[in-house]
């Protein structure tokens, strides 16, 4: 059967629809997220090897059926941000914790794919200070971002808002401040939310304190659990993140990077956490799961929940 040729304004027509069809936002779709209420979205439950089938470190909270929060973009997380139905365009707040690539790595490709959300405001972006080998925020986003020597340099209008981009407003925590600063909203805003440097080794390391209404979530971040201000930084968190990614017995260089099992379950005792959740896993902190969580249950007598990728956390019911 012959077909009569396209004419020259049908085939415009046809192309223009393409391109729509090729740039337009993708549909909002999540299991997690409550048309009304809090959830807690893990991204990401694994750590720095690839031997655990997890994606680093990453997390979503969810409100009033919204991705507002994203705490930590580690690699893996951009794909899991996909298939949690996120959208970049309802971000309001991205929280970086420190400058391992397995807090770190997917951020910039984040940005790419917000490159395609027509988004126009600003996006509030903070992070740590810089020691040694480890850059503070403003270096890190210019390392990444500089229109003349970034990595990514094409993606420079985040950094001022040209080229139809987002600009990112950049709020670095400086580690003199021993207190806790607030780095979103204020006394009148519905959504708080507040960083605190924590012990890391030698990593300029952040926690994130987010406080919603009357709820309270904290991501304790990579820490070695000995900073006692930490304890009244999560005091009664409706939800407490922590990362239990060595043993009881671990020593040296694991041990100042990182709380024991025991540690963990004292502190959120001490904080007085409803949930705790327990994250950053690697098949050899896997091999020994269920001993480390009884370490913690032997100091926390709350509600224990283990993360894994995309696994859902209603604030107001702890449910999974």
């Amino acid at each position: 059967m012959h077909m009569p040729a396209m004419t020259l304004e049908n085939t415009i027509k046809v192309l223009m629809a393409l391109a729509l069809f090729a740039v337009a936002p993708p549909a909002r779709s999540s299991e997690c997220a409550p048309e009304q209420g809090i959830a807690i979205q893990v991204l990401g439950s694994g750590g720095p090897i690839a031997d655990d089938n997890r994606a680093s470190s990453g997390y979503l909270i969810w409100i009033d059926g919204e991705s507002r929060v994203l705490i930590d973009a580690g690699g893996g997380t951009f794909l899991r941000f996909a298939e949690a139905g996120a959208d970049f365009r309802d971000l309001d707040f991205i929280g970086l914790s420190h400058f391992h690539a397995d807090h770190s790595a997917d951020f910039p490709a984040l940005l790419k794919s917000g490159n395609f959300s027509r988004r126009s405001r600003s996006i509030a972006v903070a992070g740590p200070d810089g020691r040694g080998q480890f850059p503070g925020l403003n270096q890190f986003l210019s390392r990444l971002l500089d229109p003349q020597t970034g990595a990514f340099a094409y993606l420079a209008g985040y950094l001022d808002g040209s080229a139809g981009l987002a600009r990112i407003a950049a709020i670095e925590v400086a580690s003199a401040n021993e207190q806790a600063v607030l780095v979103y909203g204020d006394a009148q805003d519905a959504l708080q939310i507040d960083a605190l440097h924590v012990p890391h080794g030698i990593v300029p390391a952040l926690a994130f304190r987010i406080r919603i209404g009357d709820e309270t979530v904290v991501f304790a971040s990579d820490q070695n659990g000995s900073n006692d201000e930490f304890i009244e930084f999560s005091r009664n968190a409706t939800a407490l993140i922590m990362h239990m990614p060595v043993p009881e017995d671990a020593s040296g260089t694991a041990r100042r990077l990182h709380a024991s099992p025991s540690v963990i379950g004292e502190t959120a005792s001490r904080a007085n956490a409803e949930l705790l959740i327990l994250s950053h896993f690697m098949e050899r902190s896997l091999r020994h799961l269920d001993q480390n969580t009884n370490r913690v249950r032997s100091r926390f007598n709350g509600t224990i929940r283990i993360a894994k990728d995309l696994a859902c956390y209603r604030v107001s019911n702890q449910e999974e």
